[in-house]
């Protein structure tokens, strides 16, 4: 069942993501056509939303990929490389962007309104279709839930895209196409910003977004058989796998009672969406035996009863 949603989901992501890449081309060529900047900036926003469908989608169809024994966890990574890449790359579009809107703040140019008008009323209509698609699983998946956002941006935009031209068209303010430009383009650097850092975060083995470490290892420790944890590491494969590390102290027994301990801790980091863990075991009597133990264990076991 879950994989045939998984399948679902690609499929839309799939189609949405060709449709969109299809439609900045059009809107391209009719905002220099029409000498619509607004349109061209729409042009490179529906880009970043065209670029959080691949990834989604990407995400989507590494998540069913196998690793192998080089990537040893998959290829999880490859999509959020590829994230950061283009997040950087549309900074530069909306660099671009604001000068151009520069240009047209000192020599204002006409604007075919109606191209304009009829282009950012498509674009809406593409958005809506694709939201719709969308809306089942944007609960589920980091990724899906972020191309769902970038798509209402999107329709937002068009919106104001579509209200510009009636503007352009009853009062002949040809500046409105700059100003909206420039308000496109913020929205761009924002949310390529948002990929930077959610990337940057993965690509720095940074601790995964929205978890907190203290709450992590307090659950851990709350675990029966557990004296303390330390050395506690946490990181993002992907979106949605994750990996840890740990030392994990308990009291001196034979591993085959060990185990029941090891997988409630599985258990519980499953429910942190800690999928692949690594849990080192140390065994707490040696208070006195050597120097490393002189941890006083049992002193930290009293307050934590």
């Amino acid at each position: 069942m879950h994989l045939h949603h998984h399948h679902g989901t690609g499929k839309i992501l799939k189609w949405s993501s060709l449709a969109t890449i299809l439609f900045v081309f059009v809107e391209v060529i009719a905002g220099v056509r029409s000498g619509s900047l607004a349109l061209i900036s729409d042009a490179g926003h529906n880009f970043t939303d065209a670029l959080s469908l691949v990834l989604a989608a990407l995400g989507v169809y590494l998540q069913t990929k196998p690793p192998d024994s080089v990537k040893t966890y998959g290829y999880h990574r490859a999509g959020v490389l590829t994230a950061f890449v283009n997040a950087l790359t549309l900074g530069g579009v909306s660099i671009f962007i604001f000068y151009e809107a520069w240009q047209r703040f000192l020599y204002p140019q006409h604007v075919e309104e109606w191209t304009m008008l009829y282009v950012a009323g498509a674009a809406l209509v593409l958005n809506a279709v694709v939201m719709w698609g969308l809306h089942h699983d944007k609960d589920h998946d980091l990724n899906v839930r972020a191309a769902f956002m970038h798509m209402l941006g999107d329709a937002v935009s068009s919106v104001a895209i579509i209200g510009g031209a009636l503007i352009i068209h009853f009062t002949g303010f040809d500046l409105i196409d700059p100003i909206l430009s420039v308000l496109i383009g913020a929205l761009i650097i924002w949310t390529a910003w948002d990929i930077i850092k959610e990337s940057l975060n993965v690509l720095l083995e940074g601790l995964p977004r929205g978890m907190e470490l203290s709450e992590v290892t307090g659950a851990m420790r709350q675990v029966e058989g557990v004296i303390d944890v330390h050395d506690v590491h946490i990181w993002s494969l992907g979106s949605s796998a994750h990996a840890m590390s740990c030392h994990v102290q308990i009291a001196d027994m034979p591993p085959s009672e060990s185990k029941a301990i090891l997988q409630r801790l599985n258990d519980l980091l499953c429910g942190f969406q800690v999928h692949h863990s690594t849990i080192q075991f140390e065994h707490v009597k040696c208070a006195h035996a050597e120097a490393p133990c002189t941890i006083v264990a049992g002193h930290h076991h009293e307050h934590s009863h």
